[in-house]
């Protein structure tokens, strides 16, 4: 699983708080927490309930390979009439009428078939575990998705204020140029510059709405509820960010990881289920040794005068007949099924352990970038903590020349777009920061939690 392509757009700023509604009216408003978001999610998500759907059909298989175990019990009735012409003891042909009836019980069962039975158990159990091992899965996955989606919203909130606040600065500078260049001290082509920062600023808040209104609808999709729903979530607290956060060693994360990480836990249950697959298909290499029994009656009628015709209760008791038989069945040649069957579980056995190799390489790879990535964030939130801190002293230093008429609107706009732009860059770097930081928590199998 790609983790980077997941959390690559995560950047953002904490905004104010508005309001929220699921399922709700607009005057009962609610806000939305990110363990919230998730439980919506793993409740209402159409995928958990198929895989839950599955799990319950590899119930069902145990089941029936245990019932398997236990002697076939079957009871028959056959009843037949008959009329017509037919030939009787004396030689001769005549009308006549016969009705016949046979009831009977038979049992069977296997005494030995290579304990193909038993094993069928075991795969069935290993099948049964693989499946509800899925099924957190996908709710790991989903998990993760509504953490990114999460945050994208948080981003898109504050990427909003921020292009809101730009508007309104460069109106601010529009509406002096305008007073300057009245007063005689601006020319036209410095209201010109600030009315085409006034466009772009409206540019920006028209996007920043749309990604916003898309941010939502993605995380509303996620829950599975009305995608028409309007609600807002909640701003996690980011006091703790001036602490360390990037404490984890990789390798003990990894190692923890081996241990719980629904992935791993799956991988590991196929390659099982696999293994007895092959033991299951040996069992056909093996001759079946059978035990069977019955016990049946019959009843006769006929209207022909020279058949003497008991009662139907002595007739029941006399012609009871019973058996017992033992099986023995040898494989000898059966166009290769027995040995091509062998082969192809055995092929999927050396598949399923490369696919258990594989998803523990993936997710060693995986945890060390995002440990590594961990730390990257740390340094670069605190780098553009101070870049914006110098930035923003800069703008305040080209403000109060400009305000004086000693620095011109282009000297001003640009103070202002990289004061913005560093903003902009501590904002995104925070918020990359808690999601690398709960993405550790995530392979932790801690809750995601703000």
């Amino acid at each position: 699983m790609k983790q980077s392509s997941k959390i690559s757009f995560l950047f953002a700023a904490l905004s104010a708080l508005s309001l929220s509604v699921v399922g709700f009216t607009a005057a009962a408003q609610e806000v939305i927490t990110i363990q919230q978001a998730i439980e919506n999610t793993l409740k209402n998500n159409l995928q958990v309930k198929q895989a839950q759907f599955s799990e319950s059909l590899n119930d069902v298989n145990l089941q029936q390979s245990k019932a398997s175990l236990y002697p076939s019990l079957n009871a028959s009735v056959n009843q037949n009439l008959g009329w017509g012409r037919n030939q009787v003891a004396s030689g001769l042909f005549q009308n006549t009428q016969n009705y016949n009836l046979n009831a009977g019980v038979s049992t069977g069962i296997d005494i030995f078939n290579g304990f193909s039975k038993i094993n069928q158990i075991k795969q069935n159990k290993a099948l049964l575990e693989a499946g509800k091992t899925n099924t957190e899965k996908i709710k790991n996955d989903l998990t993760l998705s509504v953490i990114t989606s999460y945050m994208q919203i948080l981003f898109n909130k504050d990427f909003l204020t921020a292009a809101r606040q730009q508007l309104e600065v460069a109106k601010q500078v529009l509406n002096q140029q305008q007073q300057l260049l009245e007063a005689g001290n601006k020319t036209l082509a410095d209201v010109s510059q600030s009315k085409s920062q006034v466009a772009t600023a409206e540019l920006n808040v028209t996007d920043a709405e749309n990604a916003l209104s898309i941010s939502y609808l993605t995380l509303a999709q996620l829950m599975d509820i009305p995608s028409a729903t309007v609600y807002q979530v909640q701003a996690p607290l980011l006091e703790s960010f001036g602490q360390t956060l990037a404490k984890y060693n990789a390798e003990e994360v990894y190692q923890a990881a081996l241990k719980q990480f629904p992935d791993i836990r799956l991988s590991s249950a196929n390659t099982r289920a696999a293994e007895l697959g092959v033991e299951v298909a040996k069992g056909n290499l093996f001759p079946r040794l059978s035990l069977s029994g019955s016990y049946g009656t019959s009843y006769f009628y006929s209207e022909n005068p020279l058949i003497n015709n008991d009662t139907f209760d002595k007739q029941l008791k006399d012609n009871v007949s019973k058996g017992i038989g033992l099986s023995l069945t040898i494989p000898i040649f059966n166009g290769l099924q027995a040995k091509a069957g062998v082969k192809r579980a055995t092929i999927n056995l050396m598949r399923t352990r490369t696919d258990e190799q594989l998803t523990k390489n993936n997710l060693n790879k995986v945890i060390y970038q995002a440990v590594a990535d961990l730390r990257a964030a740390e340094s670069k939130y605190e780098s553009t903590g101070n870049a914006f801190a110098a930035q923003k002293d800069a703008f305040y230093a080209i403000e109060q020349r400009y305000n004086v008429g000693l620095a011109n609107s282009v000297e001003y706009s640009t103070a202002m777009t990289n004061k913005n732009k560093a903003e902009i860059d501590r904002l995104q770097a925070k918020y990359d920061l808690l999601f690398k930081s709960k993405v550790i928590d995530y392979y932790l199998g801690k809750q995601i939690i703000f």
